[in-house]
Order: C-alpha cells, then sequence, then structure tokens
C-alpha cells in the first residue's frame, strides 16, 4: 500500500473531506450561538460540542474511502553529475 498523500485536485472522498472540518466549526458556533440567543442552550455548554464536532469531522475525514486517489506529482530527483570522467 502506498503513503497517503493529499492532493488537493483528487477527486477521491478522504481528498475532498479534509478541507470540511473548518466550515463544519463555523457552522456549529454559529447554531449554538444562535441556540444561545433563544434562551435553548447554556453558554457552559458549547464547548463540548464543538469539541465533538471536531472530533467527529477528523473521524470522518481519517476513515473516509481513498477509492480513485490520484497521488500528486513528485518533483524529480535532482540529478547529479560526475565530474570525475569528463575529458580535459
Amino acid at each position: 500500500m502506498s503513503i497517503y498523500i493529499r492532493n488537493r485536485y483528487c477527486p477521491c472522498h478522504r481528498c475532498r473531506a479534509r478541507g470540511l472540518t473548518g466550515p463544519v466549526v463555523l457552522i456549529t458556533l454559529g447554531a449554538l450561538f444562535l441556540m444561545e440567543n433563544f434562551q435553548v442552550l447554556d453558554s457552559e455548554k458549547t464547548w463540548p460540542v464543538i469539541l465533538i464536532v471536531i472530533g467527529l469531522s477528523i473521524f470522518a475525514r481519517r476513515n473516509a474511502s481513498t477509492e480513485g486517489h490520484i497521488q500528486p506529482f513528485a518533483q524529480a530527483p535532482a540529478i547529479q553529475q560526475d565530474n570525475s570522467q569528463v575529458n580535459p
């Protein structure tokens, strides 16, 4: 099995889910603040929910399928010249 390297142009689920953690956290924060304004939720109970959402996002990202994954192009190794065999 090859080593997984994220590729932003890859269509596999794991690469696409990588960028969802930030938006999911922001949406969760907005929903929690909205619930707090309507007195549905206390402010002391908001931080555990944020940690749970971050954990679920990481869990979903790591367990996502890599089927169809395209490895990014690696840089070619530098070619070393052997100067000892050059005729003067």
